[in-house]
């Protein structure tokens, strides 16, 4: 559970705080049950900028602080607040200041006929996320910084071998992507038979696409056991698959060893789920390359996955304002501890 504090801006002017309130969410960047809250007291439309600060370390719970925007002052639910200025910063987001989250909605509207008000569901340093409704279903609107890999473009590689395995993109500019709805739920503890749907198809991909380069290398190597180098997920994680077969959140992508993404996917599941996911992708990675030992690759890959992890935390760190930094600090030192006590 956090609880919110609200500083309402319009125009980048502070104009009140709203009541102290409680969401049952505890995760800080879920800011849709946020702004339902403050457009019904307020009876105004609000979107979250960004995070002010937080009462603890960490992702979640505590109580958290938010600038956020009003499409006009409210007439109601409102206090003094004290004197607050909000001055920019070089590493905000665009979405992160003033008219951003608006101008994400208005982009998506010019692609698509809504018809209803837009959510915003999501909103922090590496996204912004909005839902929106259309007569042949959601769509959704993401705004992304400079330093991800751009989606459309991973989409479009992974699309050009398995068209479903990655959401349908309805529009895109860089740092903007209109998706469609991936049907289904997300898989946070995959069942065998989620992993047998999804891991070799992801499989298949990469073996199609091996060869040179085609996005960043992050540097991290793993002996290639007779494997290819590829295109990477980055964050292969069940929470980013939907139960239909797609898989989401594709800006951490780069090119490496496929090895590193199973890693990321095994360090990632509980126990008990770990036997079946390298069974299915050692077998799927056999037939593609008989002659190749997947198993040896992936001992090896465990700890580099996190140096890995290392290294995009760092990135992340590097390139996101003051305020925003408490989402990952400590988070390469971690991965870089982690990475240890594998190699041991």
């Amino acid at each position: 559970m956090r609880e919110i504090r609200a500083l309402v801006t319009v125009g980048g002017r502070f104009v009140g705080a709203a009541e102290p309130f409680t969401v049952d969410s505890p995760w800080w960047n879920d800011v849709e049950p946020v702004t339902a809250h403050l457009d019904r007291v307020l009876g105004v439309t609000t979107s979250v900028l960004r995070l002010v600060g937080t009462s603890a370390p960490g992702t979640r719970d505590g109580v958290v602080t938010y600038q956020v925007e009003a499409d006009r002052v409210p007439d109601r639910g409102l206090s003094g607040g004290g004197r607050h200025s909000f001055a920019d910063h070089p590493l905000r987001q665009a979405w992160a200041r003033p008219g951003g989250p608006a101008a994400l909605v208005a982009w998506a509207r010019r692609h698509v006929e809504v018809t209803g008000p837009a959510v915003q569901v999501k909103t922090w340093n590496l996204s912004c996320l909005y839902r929106l409704p259309t007569a042949g279903g959601n769509v959704w609107a993401k705004a992304t910084p400079p330093f991800m890999a751009d989606e459309a473009a991973v989409i479009g590689l992974v699309a050009s071998v398995d068209p479903s395995l990655a959401p349908s993109v309805i529009a895109a500019e860089p740092g903007r992507v209109l998706l469609a709805e991936a049907p289904g739920v997300d898989c946070w503890q995959p069942g065998a038979d989620v992993v047998e749907r999804i891991v070799p198809r992801w499989v298949a991909v990469q073996a199609a696409l091996a060869g040179e380069p085609r996005l960043r290398v992050r540097g991290v190597r793993v002996p290639d056991f007779g494997l290819p180098e590829t295109l990477l997920h980055g964050d292969f994680h069940p929470g980013n698959w939907r139960s239909g077969g797609v898989v989401l959140d594709w800006g951490d992508a780069h090119w490496g060893h496929p090895a590193l993404d199973a890693a990321r996917l095994i360090g990632f599941v509980a126990p008990e789920f770990r036997a079946v996911i390298e069974r299915v992708w050692v077998d799927a990675w056999l037939r593609h390359y008989p002659s190749s030992d997947p198993a040896s690759a992936l001992r090896h890959a465990r700890p580099a996955s996190h140096l890995v992890g290392a290294v995009v935390y760092q990135e992340f760190l590097d390139n996101i304002e003051p305020s925003e930094r408490v989402y990952h600090l400590g988070d390469p030192e971690a991965e870089l501890a982690r990475a240890r006590s594998l190699a041991v």
